[in-house]
C-alpha cells in the first residue's frame, strides 16, 4: 500500500502541527518539504499543494483517493483513522473544550503573532504594542485554565499541540512567556519532552539556524551544536 504523504514546510506552523500529530498516532507516512526560502518564500509553490489547496498552503495529506488540508481536519481524519492514543477527550464536554482551546490557538491567539510577523524592529510602536498586549491577555487566560492539570485540556490533546506551536512563533516574534505564566511555562517544558514534537521541532530550530535566525531560548538545547577546536 502507498503510505500516506503530508507536505509541509520547514517554518510552517500548522504543517508542524499535523506532524507532531501523526507522529504521536505512529503513523507511517511520507513528508514532503515543499520548497521554502526566506525572501520567496512558499514561491514557487508546489504544484500538489496548488492542485489541492484553494488556499495554496500547506499543510496538505494524501492518503490513497483522499485529499484534504487545513491542520484542523488532518487532526481530526487522524483520530478517526487511529483511534489510539487518544488526542481528543472522550467525554463530549471535554472535547468540546478542548476542541475550542485547538480553535482559539489558531483564531484568537495567532492573529496577534501574524501582524506580529510585519512590524518586527518596531515593537515599540503602537500596533505592536497592541498586538502584544493581545497575545499577553490569551497567556493570562490560558494560565489560569490550565490551573493544576499537566495540560491544557487535562490530558495531553491535539490542543496542546496547536497552542505548543503557535506560541512558538509568537516566542519567536516577541511576544513571550514571562514569570507571570509560571504553569504555562512548566507546561512548554513538559511539551518539549515529548519525543514527537521534538522530532519536529528540532528540524525547524535547524534550519532558523542554518539561515541565521534567533532561537527561542527555551529551544536552545535543540540547535545544532558546533564542534570547537
Amino acid at each position: 500500500m502507498t503510505r500516506m504523504r503530508l507536505y509541509s514546510g520547514p517554518l510552517s506552523m500548522f504543517g508542524a502541527k499535523a506532524e507532531i500529530a501523526a507522529r504521536e498516532k505512529a503513523l507511517a507516512f511520507d513528508l514532503v518539504m515543499v520548497p521554502f526560502d526566506m525572501d520567496r518564500l512558499y514561491e514557487p509553490k508546489h504544484a500538489e499543494v496548488l492542485r489541492i489547496n484553494p488556499k495554496r498552503q500547506v499543510p496538505v495529506l494524501v492518503d490513497g483517493d483522499l485529499e484534504i488540508f487545513d491542520s484542523t481536519q488532518i487532526f481530526e481524519y487522524f483520530e478517526h483513522l487511529r483511534p489510539e492514543p487518544a488526542l481528543w477527550p472522550a467525554a463530549p464536554a471535554a472535547r468540546a473544550r478542548a476542541r475550542l482551546l485547538e480553535h482559539m490557538s489558531d483564531e484568537v491567539y495567532f492573529p496577534a503573532i501574524i501582524r506580529l510577523m510585519g512590524l518586527q524592529g518596531r515593537l515599540d510602536e503602537e500596533p505592536a504594542q497592541t498586538a502584544l498586549a493581545s497575545a499577553a491577555s490569551f497567556y493570562g487566560d490560558m494560565e489560569a485554565r490550565i490551573a493544576d492539570r499537566p495540560f491544557l485540556a487535562g490530558a495531553y490533546s491535539f490542543a496542546d499541540i496547536a497552542f505548543f506551536m503557535a506560541q512558538l512563533f509568537g516566542e519567536r516574534m516577541g511576544a513571550r512567556l514571562t514569570d507571570d505564566q509560571p504553569k504555562l511555562v512548566a507546561w512548554r517544558a513538559r511539551m518539549l519532552e515529548r519525543p514527537a514534537v521534538r522530532a519536529v521541532v528540532g528540524p525547524m530550530v535547524a534550519y532558523l539556524v542554518s539561515v541565521g535566525r534567533r532561537v527561542p531560548p527555551h529551544l536552545a538545547s535543540l540547535a545544532p551544536q558546533t564542534s570547537t577546536r
